[in-house]
């Protein structure tokens, strides 16, 4: 049996949240949907997300916050992150700490697609 591809999603903004849902799954993969940071890493997905992407600015937790609290938990997710806000200080920042890509809203779909395929390819 085949392990489904899980990719975890956490954006403030309910329409992207919906929207990105819509995209990962056409691509066959399972979107896991979260509203916040904390409510991602207080989850049970923490340990089967496969991908994750992340909105920059978020209340409480942002999504530097939220990747740098799981590189200290030696959590090896590989990220995506999406921004309105893409300020290159920001984008340094995130991928010197690993990030996989960092996408300017509104981005390409499919360069999104790309980011995605490079991190957890199609069989």
């Amino acid at each position: 049996m085949n392990k489904v591809t899980r990719i975890s999603i956490v954006d403030d903004d309910t329409s992207c949240r919906m929207a990105l849902s819509s995209l990962v799954r056409s691509l066959g993969y399972e979107p896991c949907l979260f509203s916040c940071a904390e409510a991602f890493l207080a989850s049970t997905e923490l340990d089967s997300t496969d991908c994750l992407i992340s909105d920059v600015h978020m209340p409480g937790i942002d999504g530097l916050e939220l990747q740098r609290r799981l590189i200290n938990r030696g959590r090896s997710i590989p990220v995506i992150f999406i921004t309105a806000y893409p300020k290159e200080l920001v984008r340094k920042r995130a991928l010197a700490a690993g990030a996989v890509c960092f996408l300017a809203k509104p981005y390409n779909a499919q360069t999104l697609i790309d980011c995605i395929q490079r991190i957890v390819p199609m069989d």
